[in-house]
């Protein structure tokens, strides 16, 4: 899975993943509710040296909330691209709603699912559920 490509929705910021972890993660916590504007985002946890961005550095912008890690941006189109604390954290998470092509992984663990919307409807997946 080496070498997967990655864009935010204008496509001023493209990023390149060396490394991909043999499943994903899918965070339901309040703050990925509203990052996403819907139930969460789906994350695959990678080291920081795994990305790296081949254009549009400079249209990067870090949010950290007073709770959570930082979550980082693009400032055109408002693209939500990394999570986690990236680029300054021993794992980042890469929203895997930015790579260009499908990967074929499953969600292995939901998380923060305490914070699951009456609304919301968890899958019956099998992926282990954390509080």
């Amino acid at each position: 899975m080496a070498g997967l490509r990655g864009s935010c929705l204008c496509g001023g910021v493209k990023f390149e993943l060396s490394d991909l972890p043999e499943e994903l993660r899918f965070c339901h916590c309040t703050s990925c509710k509203k990052l996403s504007g819907g139930v969460g985002t789906v994350n695959a946890g990678v080291p920081p040296s795994a990305i790296r961005i081949i254009q549009g550095a400079e249209m990067l912008q870090t949010y950290q909330p007073s709770e959570g890690s930082a979550k980082t941006f693009c400032l055109a189109c408002g693209s939500n691209l990394f999570g986690g604390g990236w680029p300054d954290t021993e794992r980042a998470s890469v929203r895997v709603a930015t790579l260009d092509d499908p990967v074929g992984l499953r969600v292995g663990h939901h998380v923060y699912v305490r914070s699951v919307a009456p609304w919301e409807t968890l899958p019956d997946d099998g992926a282990e559920r954390v509080e």
